[in-house]
C-alpha cells in the first residue's frame, strides 16, 4: 500500500467510512463529503504513519470504532492507535 498515491488515500478513508455505517459530519457546500482532517502527504513510494481526525457527530466506543472501520480497510492498511481529542 505504500504506492497509493495521498489522492487515492483519501478516497478509500472517506468509503470505508461510510461502509461502517458511523454517525459521520458531512461538510457543507456543493460537494458534501465526510468531514476529516488529514496529514500532509508523502512522496509515492514513502510509507508511514497517516494521521486523520474524522469528526463524528455522536461519540461511539473507541474499540468500537476500530472495529468496525478496520473491517472496511484493504489489507495493508490498518489503525495503530485511536483516541478522542476533546
Amino acid at each position: 500500500m505504500r504506492y497509493i498515491s495521498h489522492r487515492d488515500f483519501i478516497r478509500l478513508m472517506y468509503r470505508a467510512l461510510r461502509r461502517a455505517d458511523l454517525p459521520y459530519v458531512v461538510t457543507q457546500g456543493f460537494s458534501p463529503r465526510p468531514k476529516v482532517k488529514f496529514g500532509d502527504a508523502l512522496k509515492l513510494g514513502k510509507d508511514g504513519e497517516m494521521e486523520a481526525a474524522f469528526f463524528l457527530q455522536q461519540k461511539v466506543g473507541l474499540e468500537e470504532f476500530k472495529e468496525r472501520f478496520e473491517k472496511q480497510l484493504t489489507e495493508g492498511i490498518s489503525i495503530v492507535g485511536i483516541k478522542y481529542d476533546e
